[in-house]
């Protein structure tokens, strides 16, 4: 029944009253170590000991030597010992006796010694709270048990991508360091390029090459990716499998696993079996990335997934997963999308109605149509033909049923609400035949009486861009206003322009541009395709320069110069280096300080695309001083 104290500093004390050198083993007989306390068995000691062993608690031990067992967190056990021996820990227990209870330090920390007292007896309370709380941390620590050992995650699929150019990705670092020192700044324009604005058009140019990027890049990209929604397709995208296996072991990185036919998601849909595994067994974001990834090369199988489970998922997973079947929109998805027009959720049930009246032949495209086109007529009693407009005067429980929200916004009229919902949703092929065999351009001409024009043209504007149909959004845009198009175009000429093809919208910005400016223009210039075509290139220039030589206010064609740094054509720089020599002094009618904020701002305009340049030459793996000649030699 012999038990050997541990090596601590403190003296130990033996049960005939021997003092045992604490630097040195030191036998015990019968007795108790330092402290009071009875004697209690190991099988009644927290944490369990070792078989055959002892553990001490409150300065107690085994009738007979063991091993002190492996306690868990609050438990007064030691820790783990030598077999044969009683651990003591190191040194003497502070005080008559500790309080073995971690709760009962806490409670006495948090109230107060002067209240709840301590374990000090004779000694100052608090210090011997504190000197027991340490005592009890240290049994704590040590009677963790080790973890069991997680296995270790499966390897990355192999990228056989080619490397990115050593340039490219010296430059792929520089610009993830410049995020994340422009998000800690004070704001504000600097004559420096901003590398975090190029990012973007620098990641789609690298995944046009196919490259990978370094491993030790993936972390940032993902981090940059989960910080702006922007760069997350071709952030995913350049980092291939390798980020999305580690996107898998970082919940902050889950949006990586939602982004199209990748990872497991992908592999599974090529395998009937496995994908059905994982829609029932995966993680919220591999279902959605899996019935993507389906919707694309199979729809109907997408579909029959979905299906299976709809009526066990959650209201905000089902919507969701319909958004997802804007991916091979078919004929097939109606009778679904129908029966999700009676769902529990406002939400969903206007995404299916939404859905259904981008199928121009479905159901509830026709049943719109009726109402639309009932609400509409061709009037030819007065001078020239004209469009009547009778509003609807009630919402039925069809027209909720069928998406028609019931409540219009503030300052919308009630009728005018319901009317632009039945229109938007209507399908346009039916108004040539209601109006008389017109052509859309054709319908677009006609007068419309009582003052409903914007409310018409504008539902009309909305079912063009939601069918994408070119050639209502022609008829909409018309020819470049020769006013300004807020007051010509009705609903919103940026989205009408991006219906039309790349060259048809740089065409129309090139003249609207040239016809009023840029006062105007920034949304419909960011419609427009990257690189903009020469000619708008050129008409933004002219107007900018126009701008500066009437001293007009600088700031308010901020915005218009953001896009320009991102969007011209790196070979129109030399173009505008005349504009960066030092500015003589503001004319009298200039605001002030222009002539400054002027040339810095091409400056930087310059700068930025003399970047860009040498940011293709680094991906191409060209020359990058045959890069920057060419760009300053533009013209």
């Amino acid at each position: 029944m012999n038990g050997t104290y541990g090596t601590g500093p403190g003296p130990g004390t033996a049960a005939g009253g021997e003092v045992v050198d604490g630097d040195g083993g030191g036998a015990t007989g019968a007795g108790a170590p330092v402290g009071a306390g009875p004697v209690t068995p190991v099988d009644s000691v927290p944490g369990g000991g070792v078989p055959g062993g002892g553990a001490l608690g409150r300065a107690d031990t085994a009738a007979d030597g063991g091993v002190a067992g492996e306690g868990a967190p609050g438990d007064n056990v030691p820790g783990a010992g030598v077999p044969g021996d009683s651990v003591a820990g190191k040194g003497e227990v502070p005080g008559d006796s500790v309080p073995g209870d971690w709760e009962s330090l806490l409670s006495a920390a948090l109230l107060g010694t002067d209240r709840r007292g301590g374990p000090g007896g004779e000694r100052d309370a608090a210090v011997a709270l504190l000197d027991a709380a340490a005592v009890a941390t240290v049994r704590r620590r040590a009677g963790l048990r080790p973890a069991v050992s997680a296995e270790h995650p499966a390897p990355a699929a192999p990228d056989t991508r080619p490397p990115l150019p050593e340039p490219a990705a010296r430059r792929l670092a520089q610009l993830l360091n410049d995020r994340a020192g422009a998000a800690g700044s004070g704001g504000g324009r600097s004559s420096a390029p901003s590398l975090a604005e190029l990012l973007p058009q620098w990641l789609a140019a690298a995944n046009a090459y196919g490259y990978r990027p370094p491993p030790s890049s993936l972390p940032g990209l993902l981090d940059a990716a989960r910080a702006r929604t922007d760069l997350r397709a071709g952030a995913v995208t350049l980092a291939g499998p390798r980020g999305r296996w580690l996107a898998g072991l970082n919940a902050d990185w889950k949006f990586a696993l939602r982004s199209g036919d990748h990872g497991a998601a992908g592999d599974a849909a090529q395998d009937p079996r496995a994908a059905r595994a994982l829609w029932e067994e995966g993680l919220f974001a591999e279902r959605v990335a899996l019935l993507s990834a389906l919707r694309v090369d199979d729809p109907a199988a997408g579909l029959a997934l979905l299906r299976s489970s709809w009526g066990q998922e959650r209201a905000e997973d089902r919507l969701l997963f319909l958004d997802s079947l804007r991916t091979g929109l078919g004929p097939a998805d109606e009778e679904f999308l129908e029966a999700a027009l009676t769902d529990r959720s406002r939400n969903v049930r206007s995404t299916a109605a939404e859905l259904l009246s981008c199928l121009p032949g479905s159901a509830l495209s026709h049943r719109m149509a009726e109402r639309a086109l009932a609400c509409v007529t061709l009037d030819r009693t007065g001078v020239g033909p004209r469009v009547v407009v009778e509003a609807p005067r009630e919402c039925d429980a069809g027209m909720e049923r069928d998406g028609v929200v019931v409540t219009p916004p503030s300052g919308r009229g009630q009728r005018a609400w319901w009317l632009g919902q039945l229109v938007e949703a209507a399908g346009l092929g039916g108004w040539g035949e209601r109006l008389g065999g017109r052509s859309p351009e054709q319908i677009v001409a006609l007068a419309v009486a009582d003052g409903w024009r914007d409310d018409l043209h504008g539902a009309w504007s909305r079912a063009a861009v939601r069918q994408g149909d070119a050639e209502w959004a022609r008829a909409l845009l018309g020819p470049p206003p020769s006013v300004p198009a807020s007051a010509a175009v009705a609903g919103d000429p940026a989205r009408l322009l991006s219906v039309l093809p790349e060259h048809e919208r740089a065409a129309w910005v090139t003249e609207f541009v040239a016809a009023h400016g840029l006062s105007e223009a920034f949304r419909m210039l960011g419609a427009c395709a990257v690189p903009w075509a020469r000619p708008l290139g050129r008409a933004v220039i002219d107007a900018l320069d126009i701008a500066r030589e009437a001293g007009s206010y600088p700031w308010s064609f901020s915005g218009v110069m953001g896009l320009a740094e991102r969007c011209l054509d790196p070979s129109d720089a030399g173009r505008l280096t005349p504009f960066t020599a030092e500015p003589s002094e503001d004319g009298p009618h200039a605001a002030p300080g222009a002539a400054g904020y002027w040339t810095e701002a091409f400056r930087r305009l310059v700068t930025t695309l003399q970047l860009r340049a040498v940011m293709h030459a680094e991906l191409a793996g060209t020359d990058l001083d045959g890069a920057v000649a060419a760009v300053r030699g533009g013209c």
